[in-house]
């Protein structure tokens, strides 16, 4: 199942993910795709809002992984743009298996490390400067699921 969104803003993306964060549970694995600017970090502030974390979020581009403990679920927020070329491992499925929910970042670079189950979220620019294309792809029964009970959301707030 796919489900897409265009978002006017910021503010609409967030809503979206901090929905999102109200649906999932321990050990759901997300991941992010988009160009630079396509609003993944929006989207991971909004998530981890949505998770009722207080800390500040931006990108792990440097540390690969950030842990933020302080919500409903702890949050592995997972930026894998530098892990292309890695040789070593650095257990990326003890996150995925944990208590925690994953939101990986570039994604598609590790893609024979992810489960065979997660949500693909697919962000696009468009011609407009704040507009979003937002694609959630379900790979997976639990995905289908949390798909049918985001199908339900109006993301702009009315």
């Amino acid at each position: 199942m796919k489900l897409t969104w265009t978002t006017k803003g910021a503010d609409e993306t967030k809503r979206i993910a901090a929905a999102l964060a109200k649906l999932v549970m321990p050990g759901d694995v997300l991941t992010l795709e988009g160009d630079l600017g396509a609003g993944k970090t929006t989207f991971s502030k909004g998530f981890a809002e949505g998770l009722g974390i207080t800390r500040i979020v931006n990108s792990p581009t440097f540390t690969i992984i950030k842990e933020y403990t302080d919500g409903r679920l702890p949050l592995y927020h997972m930026d894998v743009y530098r892990m292309e070329d890695a040789e070593e491992e650095i257990g990326l499925e003890e996150y995925f298996e944990g208590e925690g929910v994953c939101l990986v970042e570039w994604a598609h670079l590790i893609e024979p490390q992810l489960p065979s189950s997660y949500l693909k979220i697919e962000m696009l620019r468009t011609e407009r400067e704040e507009e979003r294309h937002l694609t959630f792809d379900a790979k997976g029964e639990r995905y289908e699921t949390l798909c049918k009970e985001m199908k339900k959301f109006d993301h702009t707030g009315h």
